[in-house]
């Protein structure tokens, strides 16, 4: 088991998922990889108070894409298609400061929420020994961060968005994705090729406005295992609140839906019992929660806590 490191860079930054992205890092199962992060709309500096921001420039454009500054890609030596890759979350470390913009994207909700205006941004300072975060006006929240985009590429030519999550992951937002955790993707191309980004200090379930507290990451800790014994459909995770399964669509139903299905493959295996079963156990035990509501598709999560069924 080896430990690498990547940071931003020319050779290691891109804006969407790619298929035939030649990797930052090839790594064996069970290595680790400590990432840097830029914050996720390619900022490098703060914005300055009227706005004006201060963009990564140095990229190679036929890897650019128009969407979050991701790192990597990294391939992981073994993985291929119908395979999962366990991804284990350390330290997770932001940098010292971060933005949010109110408005988003949800124009009928901004509309239903008498949301006039949508040039509100709050500049946070973010104190990663103390973790917590204070804005301009003086809020102060507590950090607790996470990686909004953490996936690899479908099997799908040319450049494919890093907005909407899909089965191999991606744009996931998902809060409960801390250190400790476990990510498990399903794999859809030789290597896997992973890439990370997104910093997130804090973030509500829903995402409502469109972003979190963007932030920068000084250090984000991955360990990266091929798992032949686990076949997904979608992502799935082990997190400090419990067991995750995830759905993504257009409908709010049909992600739900999604998630519960997931879940009841889950409950399934853990206690050998018939579909049936699973899903009375799970209206008594799992907790459903809206992931987000801003990423073209929208998201849900299915929280099986610890120790619920035994």
């Amino acid at each position: 088991m080896r430990i690498h490191n990547i940071e931003p860079g020319r050779d290691t930054l891109h804006g969407a998922f790619f298929r035939d992205i030649p990797p930052a890092l090839t790594i064996d199962s069970g290595d680790t990889v400590i990432f840097g992060a830029l914050e996720s709309g390619w900022n490098i500096e703060p914005p300055e108070p009227g706005g004006d921001e201060h963009l990564f420039e140095d990229y190679r454009p036929e890897w650019r894409g128009d969407g979050h500054a991701l790192c990597g890609p990294v391939a992981v030596r073994g993985a291929g298609p119908g395979m999962t890759l366990e991804v284990r979350i350390g330290e997770l470390r932001p940098g010292t400061w971060g933005q949010t913009f109110a408005g988003g994207t949800r124009r009928e909700l901004n509309r239903r929420l008498r949301i006039e205006s949508l040039d509100e941004r709050l500049i946070w300072t973010l104190d990663p020994d103390a973790m917590t975060a204070r804005d301009q006006h003086g809020h102060t929240v507590a950090l607790r961060p996470f990686m909004g985009v953490m996936g690899m590429p479908p099997d799908e030519p040319g450049a494919q968005s890093t907005i909407p999550p899909r089965a191999t992951g991606g744009n996931i937002d998902c809060k409960e994705l801390v250190p400790g955790s476990s990510l498990f993707l399903p794999v859809a191309v030789d290597g896997g090729l992973f890439s990370v980004g997104d910093g997130h200090g804090a973030q509500g379930d829903g995402e409502v406005s469109g972003t979190a507290i963007e932030c920068p990451m000084e250090r984000v800790e991955l360990t990266f295992r091929v798992r032949d014994d686990m076949r997904l459909g979608a992502p799935r995770a082990l997190t400090p609140a419990g067991w995750i399964s995830f759905g993504f669509h257009r409908n709010l139903d049909e992600a739900m839906a999604s998630a519960v299905d997931g879940m009841l493959d889950l409950i399934q295996g853990m206690f050998d019992l018939e579909r049936g079963a699973a899903m009375a156990l799970a209206s008594v035990a799992v907790d459903l929660r809206v992931t987000q509501v801003v990423n073209q598709v929208q998201g849900v999560h299915a929280i099986l806590p610890h120790g619920a069924i035994r």
